[in-house]
C-alpha cells in the first residue's frame, strides 16, 4: 500500500481501510507540520494542528481528487486552520486584555463617578467569573493569568488538550455574553 497513488489511498480510506491514512500521514505529515510551524511559530501548536488536519481529512471526506492533489489540499487546509488559530488566539487575548485593563488600570486621581463605575465593572467581571463552572474558571486563570499553554494546563489538571481548548472557548463565550452589557470605563 505504501507505493499506491494518492487517489487510490483516498479511495481505500473512504472504504474504511485505516492503513491508508497511515500511509498518507507518513507521506504528508512533514509538509503539514512545516506549514503549521511556519505560521504558528510554536512546536506544540504545530503538532496539534498536524494531528487535527489528518483527523479532519479522515473524518470529513471533503477531498475531491478532481480539484487538485492531496498535498495541495492538505497544504491549503493547514494554512487556513493555522491562520484561524492565530485569529482566535488574538481575539481571545484582546478580549481578556481589555477586561483586565479595565480592572487593573487606575488613574492618578479618579473622580467619585469613575471610582463608582470602576467598582461596578469590577463587580460585574467578578460575578461573571464566579458564574463560570469551576473547571472553566481554573483553565481560564491558568491560561490567561498564569500564562500556561493548553498542554501544560492539560498535564496539571489531568485532562486532554482538546478538553482544555474546548472549556477555554466555552468560558470566553460565556464571559463575552455575560459582560456584553457592561460599559467599559476608559481611564487615560
Amino acid at each position: 500500500m505504501k507505493n499506491s497513488p494518492d487517489a487510490e489511498l483516498v479511495h481505500n480510506l473512504r472504504l474504511g481501510q485505516h492503513q491508508a491514512l497511515t500511509v498518507l500521514y507518513d507521506r504528508y505529515a512533514g509538509l503539514v507540520y512545516s506549514i503549521a510551524h511556519q505560521i504558528l511559530q510554536n512546536d506544540r501548536d504545530a503538532e496539534d494542528l498536524t494531528q487535527d488536519i489528518f483527523l479532519t481529512f479522515w473524518q470529513n471526506n471533503s477531498f475531491n481528487p478532481d480539484r487538485g492533489s492531496v498535498s495541495s489540499f492538505l497544504g491549503l487546509l493547514t494554512r487556513s486552520r493555522a491562520i484561524d488559530k492565530i485569529r482566535k488566539r488574538t481575539t481571545a487575548n484582546s478580549f481578556l486584555s481589555r477586561w483586565q485593563k479595565t480592572i487593573t488600570e487606575e488613574s492618578t486621581a479618579p473622580s467619585p463617578l469613575e471610582r463608582a463605575t470602576t467598582a461596578e465593572i469590577k463587580t460585574s467581571i467578578h460575578q461573571a467569573m464566579q458564574a463560570l463552572p469551576e473547571l472553566q474558571r481554573r483553565i481560564l486563570n491558568l491560561n490567561y493569568y498564569q500564562g500556561l499553554s493548553h498542554n501544560q494546563i492539560a498535564e496539571s489538571l489531568n485532562l486532554t488538550p482538546g478538553v482544555v481548548k474546548s472549556r477555554l472557548r466555552q468560558a470566553l463565550v460565556q464571559l463575552k455574553t455575560q459582560l456584553a452589557g457592561v460599559d467599559r470605563l476608559e481611564i487615560d
